[in-house]
């Protein structure tokens, strides 16, 4: 349960070992490469961009093909597929891959070719379908939308931006142009927000016409037909037709490459493991005959790579520890209890420089919390099985997964305990199952006491474990500075703390008045009520006189001191934050109930049975649902706010080896 200690590695060798080295490092995933700089003078760094980018663009390539095969044709994958992992293969493997990668490319180019003409038509299709849209206002129109004239008439088709009927068109032709007269009106489509139509008329009268239709919001079509509607979205549709037999063709060649996907997934981890492999040679300095590698290694890895090095590709390896100027990168190294909560760790902080890794403290508490919060053992005994059995069924799954679903276990080996305690098994089931349908009474006693029925108990226990998790906090912090040679600093900023709020609370628990305000059932002495109060006040002077020493000026550091002992108002606020503990169980058991009673109100009868099933299922699973993410959420807010807060600052930078970064399989190398 620690920062696992780092190593700064410098690897010389020639450069006719350097692709024979660096594959070793790759597969060993143990040296992450900094970019520390070299005399110039010696080396030099060579221009590595044009291949990068050339198997960037293949891997990119070969992924397009694979999609598009996959819309096709998509892989049977079961429903818990991503449980499974990635497969492992053999690195010979990858080798065989490359000898096979130019041709895999080019049928990559021609599915993604015969893809973007399938993509191109479909797009087509889609402007051609609104062409023909546009035109069925005007199907009743059986001459060109063009037309515009005779030699005797003039002729107006075009839309009105509200809804007319013929003989409605007329009159307010009529009424608007009274010295128009003989107007020929067809209306080819109407709906109250466009009437589509056809007017014609002398010729000698057709300005005028004109005029007045534009009046009424008359306007031409802005893409007119060259023959008539009708005529026009048969050629479309045969444009369509030929589009869409275009497309079928298309799909099918490239349905014809599925039986390439496992190569085309094979050759994708190849260009993607080449892109890191050319990545970091543009990293490393190089001389004409010699390449140097430096970075950082796990010091328990590091005379091990060593000796292969050396014995093997007869290489120079230097040793040495890091430099406090130097950015080491953290790996954190814990047992199979705390191992599970290093990916929490990992979304709030890395630990900083001179900080502990408080993942086995952590886990404690985290598990403890969590199932305080759930506390049902019906609830810890489902987590349990379901992720048991995953656990067990799925021994390739990834690593981080295979983490996390550790600890929900442990979480509800903790929830189970909890429940047995509190005497909740899915609610009151047991009891309300043998009230309704056996007429007997049988009742869970817990093993301590129900919450429902003394949450003032509940409550002042979570209060004593919010103050045991911030004293332990508070612990962790004397530890960084005791073992950074920081005993004054250790004092100042932990223990004055310690004889502050721990005497503030002796000297509460001596009290009547606050025993009766909380309904406790005993009082401390008086004498060790004045101990705490001494301890309280020594604390405060120290924290006062101590909490601005960083400043020069006396009347700074008083005021700095004043300041820093506000700060006990924080530690109230920290305490009565570990409420929730109270408020997450009581909710899971009373929801619980509550679905338990609503599934019992039909009574004992058939339908009464079904219902209550359903109820049962229904209830029980939107309440572990609801109350699985309430206390995961509280019990990550508790640590990060309330724990973290009295010594973990964080900051580190996760250690990021170079290794077989591959994204559908996992390499094994053959022994």
């Amino acid at each position: 349960m620690a920062v696992m200690p780092m190593k700064r590695i410098s690897i010389y060798a020639l450069k006719n070992r350097r692709k024979q080295i660096l594959e070793l490092i790759q597969r060993r995933g143990v040296v992450e490469i900094d970019d520390r700089k070299a005399d110039e003078t010696v080396f030099a760094k060579m221009d590595t961009v044009p291949a990068k980018s050339r198997f960037e663009n293949n891997a990119a390539a070969l992924q397009s093909a694979l999609d598009a095969l996959d819309k096709l044709e998509p892989p049977k994958k079961s429903l818990f597929a991503s449980l499974n992992g990635r497969d492992a293969i053999p690195l010979s493997k990858y080798q065989e891959t490359a000898d096979g990668a130019g041709e895999l490319l080019k049928i990559a180019s021609r599915i993604n070719t015969l893809w973007k003409k399938c993509a191109d038509n479909r797009a087509e299709i889609l402007r051609l379908q609104t062409q023909i849209r546009a035109l069925e206002p005007w199907m009743k129109l059986d001459i060109s939308m063009r037309t515009i004239s005779t030699p005797t008439t003039s002729v107006f088709t075009g839309s009105f931006p509200v809804e007319y009927t013929e003989e409605t068109l007329r009159a307010k032709i009529a009424e608007g142009a009274p010295d128009v007269d003989g107007v020929v009106v067809e209306i080819l489509s109407a709906s109250p927000q466009q009437t589509c139509a056809f007017l014609m008329c002398h010729i000698s009268q057709g300005l005028k016409l004109e005029t007045y239709l534009r009046s009424i919001g008359f306007t031409y079509p802005a893409e007119p037909s060259k023959v008539p509607p009708a005529e026009r979205v048969d050629i479309l549709n045969g444009r369509i037709a030929a589009l869409q037999k275009e497309i079928d063709e298309n799909e099918a060649e490239i349905r014809t490459h599925k039986n390439r996907r496992e190569d085309l997934l094979y050759t994708i981890d190849y260009f993607t493991m080449r892109t890191e492999k050319y990545d970091v040679l543009g990293r490393l300095w190089q001389s004409p005959h010699v390449f140097l590698i430096t970075g950082y290694i796990p010091a328990e890895n590091a005379e091990a790579l060593k000796t292969e090095l050396t014995t093997t590709q007869e290489a120079y390896v230097e040793l040495c520890d890091p430099s406090d100027e130097d950015d080491v990168p953290v790996k954190l190294k814990n047992n199979k209890f705390a191992a599970p909560v290093e990916g929490v760790l990992e979304s709030y902080s890395m630990p900083g420089k001179h900080e502990i890794d408080p993942s086995g403290i952590m886990a404690v508490f985290y598990y403890f919390l969590f199932g305080m919060m759930l506390s049902d053992a019906g609830y810890g005994l489902v987590m349990v099985l379901g992720c048991g059995i995953i656990l067990h069924k799925f021994k390739n799954m990834e690593e981080g997964l295979r983490k996390t679903l550790t600890m929900f276990l442990y979480c509800g080996i903790s929830t189970i305990f909890w429940g047995i305690l509190f005497g909740s098994f899915f609610g009151d089931a047991i009891t309300v199952i043998a009230k309704t349908f056996f007429n007997t009474d049988i009742v869970i006693p817990p093993l301590w006491f129900t919450p429902v029925d003394e949450p003032m108990r509940l409550l002042l226990f979570s209060f004593l474990v919010g103050i045991i998790h911030l004293f332990a906090g508070l612990g962790a912090q004397f530890y960084q500075l005791a073992k950074q040679g920081k005993w004054l600093d250790a004092i100042y900023d932990v223990v004055f703390w310690y004889l502050l709020v721990g005497g503030a609370i002796i000297y509460l628990l001596s009290m009547q008045m606050f025993a009766d305000m909380v309904a406790l059932s005993f009082t401390l002495p008086a004498s060790v009520g004045t101990a705490g109060i001494i301890a309280a006040g020594i604390g405060a002077v120290g924290i006062v006189l101590t909490s601005g020493r960083s400043s020069k000026s006396i009347g700074k550091r008083f005021l700095k001191g004043l300041y820093g002992l506000y700060g006990v108002s924080s530690y109230l606020s920290d305490i009565l934050s570990y409420s929730r503990l109270l408020a997450l169980g009581l909710a899971t058991g009373v929801i619980a109930s509550v679905f338990n009673q609503m599934g019992a109100m039909p009574g004992n009868n058939p339908l009464g049975v079904i219902i209550f099933i359903f109820a049962f299922v229904v209830g029980h699973t939107l309440n572990i649902g609801i109350n699985v993410l309430g206390a995961y959420v509280h019990t990550n807010r508790l640590q990060f706010v309330e724990f973290f807060g009295k010594f973990f600052e964080g900051g580190g930078r996760k250690f990021a080896p170079f290794t077989t970064k591959t994204k559908y399989f996992k390499i094994t190398e053959e022994k």
